[in-house]
C-alpha cells in the first residue's frame, strides 16, 4: 500500500463535496438549488478589494513573517478589544490560511495517543477528523434538540476525565445557529476551569448574529483566558472565504507553537490577502450590518416555511446562516420501493427527484436532521423549500 494508513481514518469535507455535486450537476444542465453552501453569497465589499489591489500595486507581494504581520496582528488585537474586551499581545496572536488550517495548526500541536478532546454534536464536519489525525481520541458530547441543541454544564462535567485535554466550543454554531447567554457560559467555563483543560472557542460565526448578543466566554469567565484560545477569520464576516485568512489570540507558548509547525507546512498567509482583512478589520463595516439583515430576514423565512410543512420541525436559529430542521418523521417512508433510513437517504432522494442539494445532518452527529444554509437568493429559498415539501408528499 502506497498511502499512509492514517489516510484512511478520514473522508473528504460533505458540505464541499455536496456543493461539488451540486455544480456539477448544474453545469450538465440540471436546475440544482444549492443549500449545502457554508459561504456568504454576497461579493466582497470594494473597500476590502481596493486595499487588496493596492498592495498588489505596492508590491507588497513577498513572504511576510510566518505568523501574520505586525499591521495585520495589530488589527486583530484592536478587533478583540473593541468586540470583546478582551487584551493581547501580538506574542498572542498568529494568522494562519484560514481558520480551517488555524484549527488544523492547534490541533497538532495540542493533542497526541492517548488525549481525549470533547466535541459539541451537533458539530462542524471537520473537527472530529482534525484530532484523529493527530492520534486523539473525539469524544462527542450529544445536545438534545429540545435543549435548543445546547451543551449542559453537568453534561460537560460528566464527560470530562484524566484523558480529556481540550473541549472544542462552537457558537453560533455550525449547523445549528445555537448561542448561549452570557450566564450560560459562564457556568460552562467554571466547569472547564475547574478541570484544568484547554477551551477552543472557534467564534468564526461571531458577526453573524441576529437577536442575542455575542459573548467570548474568557470575557465572561476572565480566569479562563490564560487556558482559552480563540479562533476566528474574516471569511464569513466579510464574504473572504476564497482570501484565506484565519487568527488565533490566546496564551504565548501555544501560539508561538503554532507558529512553528505553520513555518514548515504553509509559512506565511498570502501578504495580499493580509493587508486586505487589515481593512475588513479596521475599516467601514456597514456592509457586514446589511449582510446580517439580509440573512436574518432569510432566516425568518425559512424557518416559518419548513415548520409549515407536515412532520417537519425547526429550531429558530441565533446566528450563522443555517438551519437544521428534523425530518426524521419521514424516514422508514419509501418511494419506488425504497426506503428512507436516515439523513443520507433523504439528502439522496431530494437531489435525485427534485433537484435540491442539502448536507445530511448525520454528518453533523444528528441524523435526525439535515442541513440548509440560507446563503442564496430568497428566489432560491423559496423554490427550494416548495420542492422539499413537494417531495415529502410523494413518500408513502
Amino acid at each position: 500500500m502506497l498511502l499512509a494508513s492514517r489516510i484512511s481514518l478520514i473522508k473528504p469535507s460533505p458540505t464541499l463535496a455536496i456543493t461539488a455535486k451540486a455544480n456539477a450537476l448544474k453545469a450538465e444542465g440540471r436546475d440544482v438549488i444549492g443549500f449545502g453552501a457554508g459561504e456568504p453569497d454576497f461579493d466582497t465589499p470594494d473597500n476590502i478589494k481596493q486595499a487588496a489591489i493596492k498592495a498588489i500595486q505596492d508590491g507588497f507581494t513577498k513572504y511576510t513573517p510566518v505568523g501574520g504581520t505586525d499591521e495585520l496582528k495589530d488589527a486583530i488585537i484592536g478587533k478583540f478589544k473593541k468586540d470583546n474586551d478582551l487584551t493581547y499581545g501580538r506574542s498572542e496572536i498568529v494568522v494562519s490560511c484560514g481558520a480551517k488550517h488555524t484549527l488544523y495548526n492547534l490541533a497538532q500541536i495540542l493533542f497526541e495517543e492517548g488525549d481525549e478532546v470533547l466535541i459539541v454534536s451537533p458539530y462542524w464536519v471537520s473537527y472530529p477528523d482534525i484530532v484523529t489525525l493527530t492520534g486523539a481520541t473525539p469524544v462527542i458530547l450529544t445536545t438534545k434538540e429540545e435543549d435548543g441543541f445546547k451543551l449542559r454544564p453537568d453534561q460537560l462535567k460528566a464527560a470530562i476525565n484524566k484523558k480529556t485535554k481540550a473541549v472544542i466550543f462552537n457558537y453560533p454554531s455550525n449547523p445549528s445557529g445555537t448561542m448561549y447567554s452570557a450566564e450560560e457560559l459562564k457556568a460552562l467555563g467554571e466547569v472547564i476551569l475547574n478541570a484544568g483543560i484547554v477551551l477552543i472557542s472557534d467564534d468564526i460565526y461571531e458577526k453573524i448574529i441576529y437577536e442575542m448578543p455575542f459573548y467570548a466566554m474568557p470575557s465572561v469567565c476572565p480566569e479562563l483566558k490564560s487556558k482559552t484560545v480563540v479562533v476566528n477569520g474574516v471569511s464569513k464576516a466579510y464574504s473572504m472565504t476564497g482570501w484565506r485568512i484565519g487568527y488565533a489570540a490566546g496564551p504565548e507558548e501555544i501560539i508561538a507553537a503554532i507558529a512553528k509547525i505553520q513555518s514548515q507546512n504553509t509559512s506565511n498567509p498570502t501578504s495580499i490577502a493580509q493587508k486586505a482583512s487589515v481593512e475588513a478589520l479596521r475599516g467601514d463595516q456597514s456592509k457586514v450590518y446589511e449582510m446580517v439583515a439580509t440573512f436574518k430576514e432569510r432566516r425568518d423565512y425559512v424557518v416559518g416555511a419548513l415548520n409549515n410543512i407536515p412532520d417537519v420541525s425547526c429550531l429558530n436559529p441565533d446566528g450563522a446562516f443555517y438551519v437544521f430542521p428534523n425530518f426524521s418523521r419521514y424516514y422508514g417512508r419509501t418511494f419506488a420501493g425504497k426506503e428512507i433510513k436516515g439523513s443520507s437517504d433523504l439528502s439522496t432522494y431530494l437531489l435525485d427527484e427534485v433537484n435540491v442539494a442539502v448536507v445530511p445532518g448525520g454528518e453533523f452527529g444528528h441524523d435526525n436532521n439535515i442541513r440548509l444554509s440560507y446563503a442564496t437568493s430568497m428566489k432560491n429559498i423559496e423554490e427550494g423549500v416548495r420542492r422539499i415539501a413537494d417531495a415529502l408528499t410523494r413518500l408513502k
